[in-house]
C-alpha cells in the first residue's frame, strides 16, 4: 500500500488522476491491496473483483496518455480513475449479485445496472460488492450469505444498513468514497454509525438506483463519503452532469456550477428547527441515548455559532403511519420469485415480511400508500416553517453485531423491527416525504464511536445540505489527522 494515497481526501485524489501525477493502476492497487489486509476481519465486501478493476484502471491510463498527446486532459470523464464499489443489491456484468439472500441462486448478471453504468461513464473503477442486509430490508448489514459487515471504530458492532459494508469500506480507507441506495435511511443510517457523511438526495433528482417495486418512490441513490466535499464530488458525478452543471441549486437563490462549489459557500443565515418529535413514537419507545443529545447539542452550538438562528420545532406525525410505512416497505418481498423449498433459507425477518405482504390485499396496500402521499403533503407543510430541520442521526450509539436479530436469544421479527425503528426513528419519514437529507457526524463517544445529526431541507436544498455539513463535520481523528 501507499501511505501517501491514503491520505487523499477523494477531491485530491481525483486531482491528481486528472493531472497524472498518479497512475489508475497505483490508486486502484493501493486500495485492492487496503481491502486484502482488513476485510477478512471488517467484512465490508462480498466480492472483489481485483483482475477487473486493474484491467479498467489500465485502460484509464491508456486513455489518459492518449488525452495528454492530444491535449485534451480536459474531455476525461470526471471520475476519472476513481476507485469505489457497489453494494450487492446492484448489478455488476459478469459478478453475481446475491441480494444478500441465501434463499436466490447467485448468477452472475448479464450487464451493468443504471447506477453502475453511470458512474463507470463518469470514469470509475470498480472494486467489488459490498456487504447489505437481505433485500435491504434493515437497518444492519448482516446476512446468511457472507460475514457481516462490522463498524471499523470497533469491529464488535455493525456498520448499519442496508449500505453498511460501504459505509465501513470508505470509513476504514478501504475506498475514498461509494454510492449507496437509500429507501428508509439507508444511506444515512450507516454514515452515522461509520462517522462519515451520508447525503439522501431529494426525489428525482438522480434518476439511477431506482429500485424495481418501489410503489411509494422511496429510494434514491446518494453518496457516502468521508467528508462533505467528497460527497460533493460523488453527487456531481451521480446527477450525471459531469460536475459543471449551473442548475444546482446553491444558498438564497444564488446557484453554483456544481455541488463541489455549492458545498464550499457560506450559507446565509438559516432559521433551523430543533425537532425530536417522531412517527414511530406512538409505537415504540424512543428515547435518545445521551451521546445522542450531545451530538445534537454540539450541533446546535457550531450552527449558533456561525449565526444561525436555532430553534425548537414543534412537529406532529400521524400515528397511522408505522403501519402505513411498514406495508410500503415490505410490499416487494411479496412478489418475490422464491422456489418453495428455499424459503426457509430466508431470515426470519424477511420471512415474515414476506408472509404478511403476501396476505395483504391490494386494496389495503394502496390504502397505505395513498395515506403516505397524505402524510407527505402534511409534513413538508409543517417542515416549511423552517429553512432546515434538524435532529440526531440515530437515538442509540451503535449497536453489537446480532443485536437487533438477537442471534443469543432469538428474537422475534416483530422484536428485530421494533429494536431498528427505535435505533433509528428519524430516517424514513424523510424518504416518504421526497426530501433530501444529510447525515454528519458532529460528537464522539468516550468509546470511540460516532455520532451524528440529520439535517432535512425543501426540494432542490443538497447545495445547502452539504454547506452545513461542512460546517458541522468532526470526521475521526485518522481522517482529519488531529
Amino acid at each position: 500500500m501507499d501511505p501517501a494515497v491514503g491520505r487523499l481526501s477523494a477531491l485530491a485524489l481525483r486531482d491528481a488522476l486528472r493531472s497524472g501525477e498518479l497512475s489508475a493502476r497505483h490508486a486502484v492497487g493501493h486500495y485492492l491491496e487496503a481491502i486484502d489486509g482488513v476485510n477478512r476481519h471488517l467484512g465490508a465486501f462480498v466480492t472483489v473483483t481485483a483482475e477487473r478493476a486493474l484491467e479498467d484502471a489500465a485502460a484509464a491510463d491508456a486513455a489518459h496518455a492518449a488525452a495528454r498527446r492530444a491535449g485534451t486532459l480536459d474531455a476525461l470523464p470526471p471520475l476519472h480513475g476513481m476507485p469505489t464499489a457497489f453494494k450487492d443489491l446492484v448489478d455488476i456484468e459478469g459478478v453475481p449479485t446475491t441480494h444478500g439472500s441465501a434463499a436466490i441462486e447467485h448468477r452472475a448478471a448479464p450487464s451493468d445496472g443504471p447506477l453502475v453504468a453511470l458512474l463507470r461513464a463518469a470514469g470509475a473503477i470498480s472494486l467489488g460488492k459490498t456487504q447489505v442486509p437481505e433485500f435491504g430490508l434493515t437497518a444492519y448489514s448482516e446476512n446468511r450469505v457472507a460475514p457481516a459487515s462490522r463498524n471499523p471504530h470497533a469491529p464488535a458492532h455493525s456498520s448499519g444498513g442496508s449500505s453498511g459494508g460501504s459505509a465501513a469500506a470508505v470509513a476504514a480507507g478501504l475506498l475514498p468514497f461509494a454510492p449507496g441506495t437509500d429507501g428508509g435511511g439507508s444511506i444515512r443510517i450507516p454514515a452515522a454509525a461509520c462517522g462519515i457523511v451520508g447525503l439522501k438526495p431529494g426525489r428525482g433528482l438522480i434518476a439511477a438506483g431506482r429500485s424495481a417495486g418501489d410503489a411509494a418512490r422511496l429510494v434514491v441513490a446518494g453518496p457516502l463519503a468521508p467528508t462533505a466535499d467528497d460527497a460533493a464530488l460523488l453527487l456531481d458525478a451521480l446527477v450525471g452532469s459531469g460536475g459543471g452543471h449551473p442548475g444546482v441549486a446553491g444558498h438564497g437563490g444564488r446557484h453554483a456550477a456544481s455541488y463541489v462549489d455549492a458545498a464550499r459557500r457560506e450559507p446565509g443565515r438559516q432559521r433551523i428547527g430543533v425537532a425530536l418529535a417522531s412517527p414511530w413514537d406512538q409505537r415504540y419507545r424512543v428515547r435518545p441515548e445521551p451521546d445522542a443529545l450531545a451530538a445534537l447539542t454540539a450541533a446546535i452550538a457550531r450552527l449558533e455559532a456561525a449565526g444561525h438562528l436555532v430553534e425548537e420545532a414543534s412537529v406532529r406525525y400521524d400515528n397511522r403511519y408505522p403501519d402505513a410505512f411498514t406495508a410500503a416497505w415490505t410490499a416487494s418481498v411479496g412478489s418475490l420469485r422464491i422456489a418453495p423449498e428455499r424459503e426457509p433459507l430466508l431470515t426470519p425477518l424477511t420471512r415474515a415480511f414476506r408472509r404478511r405482504a403476501q396476505q395483504r390485499s391490494r386494496s389495503k396496500l394502496d390504502e397505505s400508500l395513498a395515506f403516505l402521499r397524505s402524510f407527505e403533503h402534511d409534513t413538508v407543510a409543517q417542515y416549511t416553517r423552517w429553512d432546515v430541520m434538524l435532529m440526531p442521526a440515530l437515538a442509540q450509539t451503535p449497536r453489537p453485531v446480532g443485536w437487533f436479530s438477537g442471534a443469543e436469544w432469538q428474537a422475534t421479527a416483530d422484536e428485530d423491527y421494533a429494536r431498528q425503528c427505535e435505533f433509528a426513528p428519524w430516517s424514513s419519514m424523510v424518504n416518504v416525504c421526497g426530501l433530501p437529507a444529510v447525515s454528519v457526524p458532529t460528537h464522539w463517544t468516550e468509546a470511540g464511536l460516532p455520532m451524528g445529526v440529520q439535517l432535512v431541507a425543501s426540494t432542490g436544498s443538497e447545495g445547502l445540505l452539504l454547506a452545513l455539513a461542512r460546517l458541522l463535520e468532526r470526521p475521526h481523528a485518522r481522517r482529519d489527522g488531529q
